[in-house]
């Protein structure tokens, strides 16, 4: 129907932006991560540079892409040699996640290295062993919120050297969390090229040893980026001791007592060095316990306050609205009008229509009432 005036929004006192944060939990169990489905939800590809895991047989329609699984280490670690397996692999999945998050120092081709502090770039607490969890957009959104997330291993398929091996005992399970980033205070996180990160402190027990998230005693074992959905954790959480707590990556013996291939393979050297990419990750999965976050989806709106004044909408355009050159809804010559407000349209300047609203129920407008409707677009 045709509109025959319009009410104008003043921009500074009818208009207002909003932004609203809505979070949800996102848990993974170690078991859909390494062994419910047989590793039918794990692919590996021809390639053999990374994993993906899946929340169902990765063949199936109802599939979802959960993360992407794999290791890496920069090329001053002890473990680069061109002897070793995939070498050159494992060094550019490194310098391709170190790039991306962090970025150069100030020569051109000198690529950052992670660090398990939040003094980024000082290169003490450097990580130079890593594995690397890319999580799927679809399960952080925006972003990770800060302080939720989690990572547990211990007893899963593969139990060393969580069980038996060691200072470890059996049932140990050593968490790694973000708790410290949920702080007000902003120096609890870093913000790189990637985002801002939050650093992983190791929590459990050890047989006599207590680990803890806090405290003088903490260990940092890796760092978490929020708006990108990415966990960087040390390869020295599967050697850590009762009496060393973790032994600092870039040692030679900080991963000498990683099992991997079915979980009894021992190795001096280092699974990092020795196994392939895939073999590794499918070692990492094995004494996954638990995973846990909370995403975070984020709606910017535009709100406009509609006015409509006590003398203006007191009629209606709608052919229906007279019948005889008369108001239908007056009985009496001497009655006020009466109109009912159902539907807001928002125009341009060129009285284009951009976006429409709709009220629950119709609003009585007369001329001795006025009404604020507020409209609220979101994106």
């Amino acid at each position: 129907m045709p509109v025959k005036n319009f009410e104008p929004l003043n921009p500074n006192s009818d208009v207002t932006t909003t932004r609203t944060l809505l979070h949800e939990a996102i848990p993974i169990t170690g078991s859909i991560v390494s062994g419910t489905y047989s590793d039918n939800n794990i692919k590996n590809y021809t390639h053999g540079q990374f994993q993906s895991v899946y929340d169902y047989p990765y063949l199936s329609s109802s599939a979802n892409h959960i993360f992407d699984l794999t290791i890496g280490y920069d090329n001053t670690s002890f473990c680069s040699a061109s002897s070793n397996t995939q070498n050159s692999k494992k060094i550019n999945s490194y310098n391709q996640f170190a790039q991306t998050l962090l970025g150069y120092t100030g020569s051109a081709n000198d690529i950052e290295i992670f660090e398990s502090d939040l003094d980024f770039g000082d290169n003490n607490s450097q990580m130079k062993e890593v594995f690397m969890v890319n999580f799927s957009r679809l399960l952080y959104k925006d972003q990770m919120k800060k302080g939720t997330f989690s990572i547990a291993f211990g007893t899963a398929s593969w139990v060393n050297p969580f069980n038996n091996a060691g200072a470890y005992t059996n049932g140990t399970i050593v968490t790694l969390t973000d708790a410290s980033a949920s702080a007000a205070n902003s120096s609890n996180t870093t913000q790189t090229r990637g985002g801002d990160y939050g650093v992983l402190y190791a929590s459990g027990s050890m047989g006599s040893y207590a680990l803890s998230s806090t405290g003088s005693n903490r260990e940092a074992q890796g760092v978490v980026f929020y708006q990108q959905g990415i966990a960087i954790i040390s390869a020295s959480v599967f050697n850590m001791t009762a009496s060393q707590v973790a032994v600092p990556a870039g040692s030679s013996a900080s991963l000498g007592d990683f099992y991997y291939n079915n979980g009894t393979t021992y190795t001096t050297t280092n699974a990092w060095a020795s196994a392939s990419i895939s073999g590794t990750c499918d070692a990492i999965r094995a004494r996954l316990y638990s995973l846990s976050f909370q995403n975070t989806t984020e709606i910017n709106s535009q709100i406009y306050f509609c006015r409509a004044p006590h003398n203006k909408f007191n009629y209606s355009s709608n052919p229906t609205y007279t019948t005889g050159s008369k108001i239908r809804v007056k009985n009496v010559a001497s009655d006020q009008p009466v109109s009912y407000i159902t539907t807001v349209g928002l125009y341009s300047a060129n009285n284009e229509l951009l976006a429409v609203a709709k009220v629950s129920e119709p609003i009585a407008k007369r001329p001795t009432n006025e009404l604020v409707l507020r409209v609220r677009l979101d994106y």
